[in-house]
C-alpha cells in the first residue's frame, strides 16, 4: 500500500510539476529559457547530500547494532546517490554551457559535487571486492561515513570561495514569488520520487539477499 501511494503520489507530483516548469514559472530575464534546469538542478543536488545524510546514518546504524539490515539499506541510499549526483553534474553542465560558455570549470561547487560522485562510485567499488558479507558490511559502513565529509564543505562553498556559482537566490528571498512556488513543487516532486525508489530498492535488494542465500545453502549441500 506504502509503496502504491508512493508511486501515485511521485507520478501525479511529476506531471504537476513539469507543468509548473515548463509553463507557469516566468522566463528568467538574463538566463532566458535555460534557467529552468534549475528546477531540476536543485532538487537533485540537494538529493545527492540526501543521499549522503542516509548512507552516514545507516552505517553510523550498522557499526554500532551490527545488523545487517542498516547495510543493506545504506547500500541503497548510495545507489540513489550515484544516481541523483549524476543527475546534478548532468543538469548542470546543460546548463553551464549557454551560460558560462562551457560545459566543466574545476569550480570549487562543481569540484566537490564530483568528489561527491567519487565517493559513492568507490563505495560500490569497495563492496564488489569484498565478497564476505560480514567483512563488506563493516568496511563499506566506515567509507560510508566519509561521504558526510563532502557535504557540509560543498553546501558552504560558494560561501567560503570565489565560486562561478551565484550567490544563494533562494535562501535570500532573491527568487520571483511564481518561480519560488514552481521550485517548491518540484522540490516535493522529486522528494517522493526519491522515497518511492528507496523503498523499491529496498525490496529488491531483500529479494537479492535471499536468492544468494538460497544458493548458498544449495551450494553448501552439493
Amino acid at each position: 500500500m506504502r509503496t502504491k501511494i508512493l508511486g501515485i503520489g511521485s507520478l501525479v507530483l511529476m506531471i504537476v510539476a513539469l507543468y509548473m516548469i515548463l509553463l507557469f514559472a516566468p522566463t528568467e530575464a538574463t538566463m532566458g529559457i535555460y534557467q529552468r534546469i534549475f528546477y531540476f538542478h536543485l532538487p537533485s543536488a540537494l538529493l545527492s547530500y540526501a543521499s549522503a545524510f542516509l548512507v552516514f546514518i545507516a552505517s553510523f546504524a550498522f557499526l554500532t547494532s551490527r545488523e545487517l539490515e542498516w547495510d543493506r539499506f545504506a547500500a541503497c541510499s548510495a545507489e540513489l546517490g550515484v544516481l541523483f549526483t549524476s543527475t546534478t553534474l548532468v543538469t548542470g553542465m546543460i546548463w553551464a554551457k549557454p551560460i558560462w560558455g562551457i560545459w566543466w570549470t574545476w569550480d570549487a561547487r562543481l569540484t566537490l559535487e564530483f568528489v561527491l560522485w567519487l565517493i559513492f562510485v568507490a563505495y560500490f567499488m569497495l563492496r564488489a571486492y569484498l565478497p564476505d558479507r560480514e567483512k563488506r558490511a563493516k568496511l563499506s559502513a566506515v567509507f560510508g561515513l566519509l561521504g558526510m565529509v563532502d557535504v557540509p564543505i560543498n553546501y558552504m562553498s560558494i560561501r567560503l570561495w570565489r565560486t562561478q556559482h551565484p550567490q544563494p537566490v533562494v535562501a535570500g528571498g532573491g527568487l520571483d514569488p511564481d518561480m519560488a512556488k514552481t521550485l517548491t513543487v518540484s522540490l516535493i516532486a522529486f522528494a517522493v520520487l526519491f522515497a518511492y525508489l528507496l523503498d523499491r530498492r529496498l525490496a529488491v535488494a531483500k529479494v537479492e539477499e535471499e536468492v544468494d542465500y538460497l544458493d548458498r545453502v544449495i551450494a553448501a549441500h552439493e
